[in-house]
């Protein structure tokens, strides 16, 4: 998982311009942010690559730095139905440096694309080691993850028939 791309050949400072801008980070300094950037991971993808798929076991949360991803989940009949495509600074993952869950979806790459990574792991020696840097990436993912369950819901209400 440690390949290296565009933005790990860049150095500290593109992985930190480019972190400050992901909504999970917004309450960290650019000290806690350097803080954090020493515990990341890079990747690149090829088109139509899939970086993981539904059930299999979760350790880390992605960042896309370039190209897109399609979020993916297979439908009763055997099909795919693509539930979103993720651009430059979206995230993916977050419940897995919570929990060990399986993944909920499959994720293949729309287009090349490269990648940043906190595991699990990473995540956990943050919290020792940096405890108040910790709960400020938690507040961040709660706060994303209760954005995508307002959305999901909202979805959810525009499906469902009027019960009068």
């Amino acid at each position: 998982m440690e390949k290296k791309n565009a933005l790990s050949d860049k150095g500290g400072k593109a992985v930190i311009d480019f972190l400050i801008n992901i909504p999970m980070f917004d309450s960290l300094s650019p000290d806690e942010l350097r803080m954090v950037a020493k515990h990341m991971n890079f990747m690149d993808l090829n088109a139509g690559e899939i970086l993981f798929r539904e059930g299999e076991k979760g350790d880390y949360v992605c960042f896309v730095a370039e190209g897109s991803l399609d979020v993916v989940k297979r439908s009763g009949k055997g099909h795919f139905a693509t539930l979103a495509t993720l651009t430059r600074g979206r995230s993916i993952g977050e419940m897995a440096v919570i929990d060990e869950f399986p993944r909920s979806a499959t994720v293949r790459a729309c287009t090349s694309a490269a990648l940043v990574i906190l595991t699990r792991k990473g995540f956990d020696v943050i919290l020792e080691q940096h405890p108040g840097i910790g709960v400020k990436i938690l507040k961040g993912i709660s706060r994303l993850l209760s954005q995508n369950l307002r959305k999901t819901s909202s979805r959810l209400a525009d499906y469902l028939l009027p019960l009068s």
